[in-house]
This record gives structure tokens, C-alpha cells and sequence, in this order.
């Protein structure tokens, strides 16, 4: 991110929660960064990669220095819907029903191994993620504000395990891939263990209060995307369409929430990096987590080993900003 930006006091107060972050995590800038990105647009992220690599320490670390409360929900096979959403309990004294809210009512839910959760209860966080809202016992409630899922999966251990529909991949904002760290970040992730394990640790603070985030908010969105990038947006959504360049090897293409995300996406990475108008390196940065999980390769695009961000790093060839 662009240190101009601390010019600033708003931006200075997001940059400095990102340096917080970053320094509790080893080689995880563009986590942080993404995961920023998401809350101040009102997104949720879906973070794929093997265990070990610090997904839910990046995740707790981030909701610790924000403001509202978090959650961690372990999703396993025999996990129910009212165990997310919570359940209406009796009360004798009163003679009456009491609703216990689950751990969905709270402003950054993390949800462990999302890929465990049975159907029904990815159905009830569908609800919560698309409407900000759950409906238990025939009343809907609304969930608190700024309310933000960031779920994780493992992309071995598949037995036992529900693979998300489509319409609940749609629903993420961003979908970001992690990898094994390599040498380097090894023995720095070591040195960093070693060294926490020596010292007491020092207590979180929130350095973004409601009033700041909610501000931030409405500089991202006042962000400018001229028109001409705007219509770079569009051009990459419709080569995954009928008549583009990828067509051919698309099942099923982007939606038009596809192309909402992407732009929402835009306008706060260029705000973070301390400009009031998106660019196409924006894009060309955000377009494969927020593009490629919402596409289905077809059968031959699959068995040549074309997924979908290596769709969308085909279509950023092809597809030029100007």
C-alpha cells in the first residue's frame, strides 16, 4: 500500500491496522490487504489452501482491531442450522419462549471448514451472508452492522465434506488461494513462534472505532472508476460469456454480482493505495479473486487443467484496459 496514503488521517488509521495485522503474520500482505478490502465494502472472502498457514490466526488477529464482536463456528457434518442461527428455549419461570442468538449474530464471523457443514446449514449462513439477516421459528431477524463472514476450506480431506453450491460461491466477494510458505517464510513463521512464546503477549487494541470504519466506508464508495474502466470490467465479465473469448471452455459464466464485486473491489484498493480513482492494475490485482470462483470451466477445459483462475489470467491477456 502506498505510504502517501498516510497523508490522510482516515487512510493512516486503515494502513496502520493493516501494518498490525500484517506484523502478527508471515508473508501474508495481500491477506490483510483483501481481507480490508472486504470489510469496507461489505463483502465476505473465502479462504482455500492446507492447513498450518495462519487462515484463522489472520482472521482473528483482523477482528481483534476492529470494532463489534467476532465468532468462530467449527463446521463438522452433524452441525445444524439453529447451531449457527440459534434456537428459541424455554423458560418455566416465565412460561414463554426465549430466543439465545447463535454465533451468526456478530460482526465477523469466522466459519472453520465451511466445506464440512452439512446443506441445510449452508443454506441458513446463505441467508445470513445475502440478506444480513436469519429467519428461526417463522421470525426474521436482523443481523448486527457491519456483519462480515470470512469462511475457510481445506482443499484435501475431502471425504466427508459438502462442496459449496454455486449460488453460495456467488456470494463471496473475494475467494483467495494460500499456498505453503516457502524457505524464507518458513524460518521467519519459526523466529516469530519462538520469540511470542518468550514474551507475554501484547494485548490487541482497536485502532478503528465505529464512527472512522464507517467513514472509511463512504470514501470507498465516493472512489471515482472512470468509464473507460469501467468498460474494462465489463469486457473481462463478458469473455466468460456467449460470443467471448473464453466461451468456448465456460460452463457457466460470470453473473453480473461478478461484475459488483469487482468494481466494489476497485474503488477500496485504490483508496487503500491512496487514490480517489481506480486503475487497471486494481483489476488486473482483484480480478482473479473476485472473478474465478463465480465461473465453471466446462468438461474440456477441465481436462486440460484450466480452472477458473487460470481462465481469468487467460482472459487478462486477452482482454487489454484500453
Amino acid at each position: 500500500m502506498d505510504d502517501q496514503a498516510a497523508v490522510d488521517p482516515l487512510r493512516a488509521q486503515m494502513l496502520g491496522l493493516a501494518r498490525e495485522v500484517g506484523g502478527t503474520l508471515i508473508g501474508h500482505g495481500d491477506l490483510v490487504e483483501r481481507l480490508l478490502i472486504a470489510h469496507l465494502t461489505g463483502g465476505h472472502v473465502l479462504l482455500e489452501g492446507p492447513p498450518g498457514i495462519a487462515k484463522t490466526r489472520a482472521v482473528k488477529q483482523l477482528a481483534l482491531r476492529l470494532p463489534g464482536s467476532h465468532a468462530r463456528i467449527q463446521c463438522t457434518p452433524d452441525l445444524l442450522p439453529s447451531d449457527l442461527t440459534g434456537s428459541q428455549v424455554f423458560r418455566p419461570e416465565t412460561g414463554g419462549f426465549d430466543f439465545l442468538p447463535g454465533p451468526v449474530f456478530h460482526s465477523i464471523v469466522l466459519v472453520d471448514e465451511i466445506n464440512r457443514a452439512p446443506p441445510k446449514v449452508q443454506s441458513a449462513l446463505l441467508e445470513a451472508m445475502a440478506e444480513g439477516q436469519v429467519t428461526t421459528g417463522g421470525v426474521t431477524r436482523p443481523l448486527p452492522q457491519p456483519f462480515m463472514v470470512v469462511a475457510t476450506q481445506n482443499p484435501i480431506e475431502h471425504e466427508g465434506t459438502f462442496p459449496l453450491p454455486e449460488a453460495q460461491m456467488d456470494r463471496f466477494l473475494l475467494h483467495l488461494r494460500l499456498d505453503l510458505p516457502g524457505a524464507e517464510d518458513e524460518r521467519a513463521i519459526l523466529d516469530l513462534v519462538e520469540a511470542e512464546g518468550r514474551h507475554a503477549p501484547v494485548a490487541a487494541h482497536a485502532p478503528v472505532d465505529a464512527a472512522a470504519l464507517e467513514a472509511a466506508r463512504d470514501r470507498v464508495a465516493a472512489v471515482t472508476l472512470a468509464p473507460v474502466l469501467k468498460d474494462f470490467i465489463i469486457r473481462l465479465v463478458l469473455a466468460t460469456r456467449a460470443g467471448g473469448v473464453l466461451a468456448d471452455a465456460v460452463e457457466h459464466p460470470v453473473s453480473p454480482r461478478g461484475t459488483l464485486a469487482l468494481a466494489a473491489a476497485v474503488r477500496a484498493r485504490a483508496w487503500l493505495h491512496g487514490r480517489d480513482h481506480g486503475l487497471p492494475e486494481d483489476v488486473q490485482a482483484l480480478a482473479p479473486d473476485a472473478l474465478a470462483h463465480r465461473l465453471i470451466p466446462n468438461w474440456k477445459a477441465q481436462g486440460e487443467g484450466r480452472d477458473g483462475r487460470r481462465l481469468i489470467a487467460e482472459a487478462l491477456r486477452l482482454v487489454q484496459p484500453w
